[in-house]
């Protein structure tokens, strides 16, 4: 049995998330799917009338239409209950209030899933630094994989898929998920490590480290891979597209507040920048 969460905001990149989801049946005989969709709370807030700061204010307006989108989810969702009724794979819903990602947090640690997949608009420039996405908190913050889907990805069309890693750690947890995902997927492998100017080395000594990655973890038909680019996330997204890669995978620290404004998530700018399907893993 495998247990997948799907958020899902109705929006066409979210039913693409989950057509991947049900597809899964394809590769697993027992998958149990779980569909949440958050509805944020509306708040208005203003200064206090006691010059206390700010305070919520009843908005009437945002009430009725509030009240009148939970109904229409509901309805929605009894429709999406309705349409899989039938599959071979067990099917349920969630509605929440509240947060969106605080609730799809909530959710992946009530329901403890096997994997999370969420559809990505992605984000770019000012947007991306002030706000970031839904999708790119979960990647930061999961305790288990998630797969974010920008486009209609059919499972049966995995047919190259790329890890990506200066392969400078060995983890023993990680190793065993790709050793999955090789199970799982009928495709090739392609491990690259990314030399960049910043950060160069040789491809004797990059290529040593891939080598005594497979060796440790046993990995067998494997390509490795040295790829040349300006940064690691432009050289990860153009090595993917150089062999028509059908999904990226990578870890990530999950690295959050002051430290994450410093130093950024290569696994998160390549989530919001890549076409492709990315499989993410957040690594103590």
């Amino acid at each position: 049995m495998i247990r997948v969460l799907v958020p899902f905001d109705f929006s066409s990149t979210a039913q693409h998330a989950l057509n991947f989801a049900t597809s899964l049946t394809e590769v697993y005989h027992e998958v149990e799917l779980s569909v949440i969709h958050v509805v944020e709370t509306p708040v208005t807030t203003g200064m206090g009338t006691m010059g206390g700061g700010l305070e919520a204010i009843p908005d009437i307006q945002n009430q009725i239409f509030y009240m009148e989108l939970v109904e229409t989810r509901k309805r929605q969702f009894k429709e999406l209950e309705e349409r899989y009724a039938d599959s071979k794979f067990k099917f349920r819903t969630k509605l929440v209030l509240g947060n969106v990602f605080r609730g799809i947090s909530n959710a992946i640690q009530d329901e403890e899933p096997d994997l999370v997949i969420m559809g990505s608009k992605g984000t770019s420039g000012f947007e991306e630094v002030l706000v970031g996405s839904n999708t790119e908190k979960v990647v930061r913050n999961a305790s288990c994989p998630v797969i974010t889907i920008k486009a209609e990805t059919p499972i049966s069309s995995m047919k190259k898929i790329v890890f990506a890693s200066d392969f400078r750690e060995s983890n023993d947890e990680v190793a065993s998920r790709i050793k999955r995902m090789q199970a799982i997927f009928d495709a090739e492998f392609y491990f690259v490590a990314i030399n960049t100017p910043g950060n160069f080395e040789t491809t004797r000594e990059s290529m040593e480290r891939i080598r005594a990655f497979v060796q440790k973890y046993k990995f067998e038909n494997i390509k490795a891979e040295i790829y040349n680019s300006l940064s690691e996330e432009s050289g990860i997204i153009e090595f993917a597209d150089d062999i028509d890669a059908d999904m990226i995978a990578m870890t990530t620290h999950g690295r959050t507040g002051l430290l994450h404004l410093i130093t950024g998530s290569i696994a998160e700018d390549v989530v919001n920048h890549s076409k492709r399907p990315v499989w993410t893993y957040k690594t103590k």
